[in-house]
């Protein structure tokens, strides 16, 4: 896994990296989320969607809803970078509406657009 710190409007952002998925159910969620705030003392991360296994995109499996719920409890702003167009529901498509509407999830197409936007929370 590759992780990189970078700086931004006051904020340090890790930016993560890797070809495996990651995320597959709740406990790897946190397994994650505590390698990655130990490594970079980062509570805002870039994640790419190649990291998290095709359930979390599955709302009836309610992965994604339990996983970002753990994000949230543990005070973590989180942005999810990809292409999710290949995701068709309306369900998902309005999931996706409101955490990009909130202050801690954010499903973006870049990692620059996620650098942007967890730098400007407060």
């Amino acid at each position: 896994m590759n992780i990189a710190k970078i700086e931004a409007n006051g904020e340090t952002i890790a930016v993560v990296n890797d070809s495996e998925i990651r995320i597959e159910d709740v406990q790897s969620a946190l397994d994650f989320m505590a390698t990655v705030r130990y490594e970079t003392d980062c509570d805002r991360m870039v994640i790419p969607k190649s990291m998290l296994s095709e359930s979390f995109f599955d709302l009836k499996t309610r992965l994604a809803g339990e996983v970002l719920q753990k994000f949230i409890n543990y005070h973590v702003k989180v942005a999810i970078i990809g292409d999710f167009s290949a995701y068709t529901s309306r369900s998902f498509k309005d999931f996706v509406y409101e955490c990009n509407g909130g202050n801690d999830i954010f499903f973006l197409p870049d990692e620059q657009l996620a650098i942007e936007k967890l730098s400007k929370l407060k």
